[in-house]
Order: C-alpha cells, then structure tokens, then sequence
C-alpha cells in the first residue's frame, strides 16, 4: 500500500463528511474555552468555585470551557479583570 501524500491526507480531511474541519467561529470558541479553563486552573478552583467566587452562570461557564457558546465583549473584559485582579474581583463581590 502506497502512502498518501500530504495533499491527498489534507483533501481527505476537508471533504470527510463525518469530520468536518472546524470553522474560524469554532476555533475561536475553542482557543476562548481553554483560556477560561486556564485562568480558572491557575486560581485552583473547580468550576462551580469558579462561577460562585465570580458570580457567572455554572452552566455558561461549561459552555465556554467546551466551546459551546462564544463570550461578549463584556465577558472578555470582565475576565480579563479577574486573570489580573482576581482578589480585587472577590471583595468587590463579597456580600457587605
């Protein structure tokens, strides 16, 4: 059996109609749900510690980290208040 050549493997890809490839839309998703996971890694909580400390929905989170749903420009800058100021972020949200 001869091999494939690295134009015919990538042709099989693209057109697999059981696989196929992701669109920018998806893989933007997927590079924002790692980072969501990263960042939540990094503080050492689970996901529902995570979303309780933060005030965000368990399930939105989960989405994200799977890359279900994409964030807002909210979300982004409020995230990116937490990977900077996570404890800032916990007394301003701490009960009075």
């Amino acid at each position: 059996m001869d091999a494939m050549t690295q134009e015919e493997i990538e042709e099989n890809a693209r057109t697999d109609p059981d696989n196929p490839p992701s669109t920018d839309e998806e893989l933007a998703r997927g590079v924002f749900g790692r980072d969501v996971r990263q960042l939540r890694e990094w503080l050492g909580l689970s996901q529902r510690e995570f979303a309780t400390r933060f005030s965000i929905n368990l399930r939105r989170l989960q989405d994200w980290e799977q890359g279900r749903c994409a964030p807002d420009s909210v979300i982004l800058a409020y995230l990116k208040i937490i990977d900077r100021e996570p404890e800032l972020v916990r007394r301003v949200l701490e009960p009075a």
